[in-house]
């Protein structure tokens, strides 16, 4: 017998544990609802241990891909940098090892340039900080941490926090805020490349607002 299947992936839909307040069981979508009235059902966990990431951490899309179909738990990136972290391995990368010592060396500036929040999806701000602690301890003086601010898998409003979250790892380590900008200019993947250029004139050539 020919068996077909269809794998549908609807990012953004869930099961709500209060159905008053869900968007989804709300709207009229009798098909949807249908299928689980007729057909045998479960549900997945998306978030935390269960699809690689650190308990209590929020799931995205790209992790949800990553992880279906798998059969197995598919470990993020952020699971696994935070355990280097934990186990003082970070610092031992050839790669980073070799930027401090050239930066220390030759009394050169170490800049640190990425995405500051806690999302979790393309960055975290505790792997920021380590980064910092490690140059600091390698003896590299000239820290400079270029930050865009995170308003898409943060709050809208949270940059501030994060900034000042940052300043105060920076007075044990001696790194220094060189330049914030927002994502919506550093990390736009459209080619609006009006907004990139405001990021890249800032990060090159010093001009800001």
């Amino acid at each position: 017998m020919n068996k077909q299947v269809l794998l549908v992936i609807l990012d953004g839909w869930g099961i709500a544990p209060n159905t008053n307040v869900s968007a989804v069981d709300k709207a009229q979508t009798p098909y949807y609802h249908g299928l689980l009235k007729r057909f045998p059902h479960s549900t997945l966990q998306a978030s935390g241990e269960a699809v690689g990431l650190p308990e209590g951490q929020m799931g995205n899309s790209e992790v949800g891909h990553m992880n279906i179909g798998a059969g197995r738990v598919v470990y993020q990136e952020l699971v696994r940098i935070g355990k280097t972290i934990q186990e003082r391995k970070l610092g031992q990368i050839p790669a980073l090892k070799d930027a401090l010592a050239y930066a220390k060396e030759n009394n050169k500036p170490f800049h640190l340039i990425g995405l500051l929040s806690d999302g979790g999806v393309h960055s975290h701000i505790d792997h920021v900080k380590a980064l910092c602690t490690i140059a600091h301890e390698a003896g590299v003086h000239k820290v400079f941490v270029h930050a865009f601010t995170d308003g898409r898998d943060t709050d809208p409003k949270s940059g501030v926090h994060y900034v000042n979250e940052l300043e105060q790892h920076a007075e044990r380590t001696g790194a220094k805020i060189a330049s914030i900008v927002g994502r919506y200019y550093a990390m736009d993947r459209d080619q609006r490349w009006e907004r990139v250029k405001v990021a890249y004139d800032l990060l090159v050539n010093g001009v800001g607002t």
